[in-house]
């Protein structure tokens, strides 16, 4: 078990050497959101500005995948993106688990490697292009960690993914999923944007940047509900479920097989 004093020193390494993000600050017609170079660049500013109480859940997921990593094993970090995750991890877990990250954007996995060599990471850590709208393979995992992720993954190919993930896992083992959600009440789901809005302007984030944005994202990010999300891990073969974090329209669950 933790103990209480899981301590982010890596991520805050990260965050120092962060180029800030200014990609959506253009009136020009926005294209489709992609994790190409130009966001794999100030991908740690953008996901530190954009996403509510980021820290907490990096710091959450530490502990949480301590319990549950065993010696000898794998851990999988599915949509790794430049390796945050990963690098908080490492100091915490057995040496003797094997880390792995998985993203389907090369300029994410050269970012993610560029942060291990610079923070001298001593483990070990596997970087391998997959994309889920593909098959992926996972063997012998204690902890999976799909942070951010799921929610750009197209509804139709979501089943064979959590599947993939569920027959991955040894038994006992844990997936980490935080996800952003929609709500089925209207008036809700405003209100969450409304304030999730607020928070990106309190971040300096422009009018502008917020819009195109949200514009690029459109048909790219696709939120399920918290109902659905439960749903989807139950149909996968999941039976222990519970839900650790929650801000507005943002939501970590853990699920243990």
């Amino acid at each position: 078990m933790p103990n209480s004093g899981v301590h982010m020193s890596t991520i805050t390494l990260s965050k120092q050497q962060n180029i800030r993000d200014t990609v959506f600050n253009q009136e020009a017609p926005q294209d489709a959101f992609r994790f190409d170079a130009k966001v794999a660049k100030v991908f740690d500013d953008m996901v530190s500005r954009s996403v509510p109480f980021y820290d907490e859940m990096q710091r959450m997921t530490t502990e949480l995948a301590r319990d549950f990593a065993q010696p000898n094993t794998n851990l999988y970090d599915i949509g790794c993106s430049t390796g945050t995750t990963l690098l908080a991890l490492d100091h915490f877990i057995d040496p003797t688990v094997k880390f792995i990250g998985i993203d389907n954007s090369p300029e994410m996995l050269i970012e993610a490697q560029k942060k291990v060599l610079a923070t001298g990471a001593k483990r070990v850590i596997q970087f391998e292009k997959s994309d889920m709208h593909g098959e992926i393979h996972l063997e012998n995992a204690s902890v999976i960690t799909l942070l951010l992720t799921l929610q750009f993954v197209r509804p139709l190919h979501r089943e064979r993914v959590m599947r993939s993930i569920f027959e991955g896992l040894n038994e006992n083992g844990c997936l980490i999923l935080i996800e952003k959600l929609t709500s089925e009440d209207t008036v809700f789901n405003r209100l969450f944007i409304d304030h999730y809005y607020d928070f990106k302007r309190g971040n300096g984030y422009s009018e502008t940047e917020i819009a195109k944005k949200r514009e690029a994202l459109e048909n790219v990010l696709i939120p399920y509900r918290m109902e659905e999300n439960f749903e989807l891990l139950r149909w996968a073969g999941f039976r222990r479920i519970e839900v650790f974090f929650r801000w507005y329209n943002f939501c970590g669950i853990i699920a243990v097989k």
